[in-house]
Order: structure tokens, then sequence, then C-alpha cells
């Protein structure tokens, strides 16, 4: 597919069954405390001073909410008694990873710094340009989730 072209048709109508962007992540953690901690240092999010039931699941779990000041995403940070504190695998059924989008590829540099001074460890910068140009920063949280921030011109 070297050299295809992707052609995104403009919506104006927006009764249609569209989508704007990424609302909310929740992904289900072992330790609610540890992750906000990390989630709050690696993307600078604020914690709101509420907690949510885990929708039908209301009495084994709960969830902690961050949100980013300046997207406005949220992350939901889910608790539940069920969770025997197995290691995420996205070779298992269910999320591979969630990719957050960043304004440009110099944007990506700034990420390595950060991660680097919170001894994340990361992907390193990888520029990619078949089938279509992007580049990508991969990293995990504390429960192994594959978190990507790409660049996609």
């Amino acid at each position: 597919m070297a050299g295809a072209h992707v052609t995104v048709r403009g919506v104006s109508d927006t009764s249609e069954a569209t989508i704007t962007g990424i609302h909310h992540f929740s992904p289900t953690v072992s330790d609610v405390e540890a992750s906000a901690t990390w989630y709050e240092q690696v993307f600078s999010l604020m914690r709101l001073p509420i907690t949510f039931a885990h929708h039908e699941r209301e009495d084994t779990g709960y969830a902690v909410l961050l949100i980013d000041p300046v997207s406005g995403l949220l992350i939901g940070l889910h608790h539940n008694e069920g969770n025997e504190g197995e290691a995420f695998d996205e070779a298992r059924t269910g999320l591979d990873h969630i990719g957050f989008r960043v304004a440009t590829r110099e944007s990506l540099d700034a990420w390595v710094t950060k991660l680097d001074g919170l001894g994340v460890a990361h992907s390193g910068i990888r520029d990619i340009t078949d089938p279509m140009p992007f580049a990508t920063l991969v990293f995990r949280d504390p429960d192994n989730i594959q978190l990507e921030l790409i660049y996609a011109p």
C-alpha cells in the first residue's frame, strides 16, 4: 500500500453517527493510588475530588477520575475487588493500547525528555514512512498497559 492516499470526508451533519475524539479512557488497575500518582506525574493530570461507582459492579469497584486541563481528556482509573493484580497483556482479548495524538513531531522530543526525567522506560521515537508517515513514542503504565503518543501529519 505504499503511496496510498486516504481521503477523509468532511462531516457537516451532526445528526450522523460520528465521533469527535476521545472523551475518556478507563483502565482497571491493580493499585488505584499508585496509578493515579503515575498518571498525574506523566501526563500532568489533575485528580478530581470524587469517585465513581464502577458501573454494573457497584458493590465491588469504583474509579478515581483524572483530567487533563488542556485537552479535557478524562482518565478513570478503576479498582475492582475481583482484580487479582496480574499484569496487563495486550495479546489477550481486550485493549491492545491507546494512542494519544500530539500536535507536532517536536512534541515527541519533549515527551522523551519528560519520560526520561520521570524514569519511565520507552521505545524512543520511531519515525515510520510506510504505509503512511507518522512518528510514535510508546511506553507502559504501572499495570503494563501500552500507551502511545503519535504525531501524524
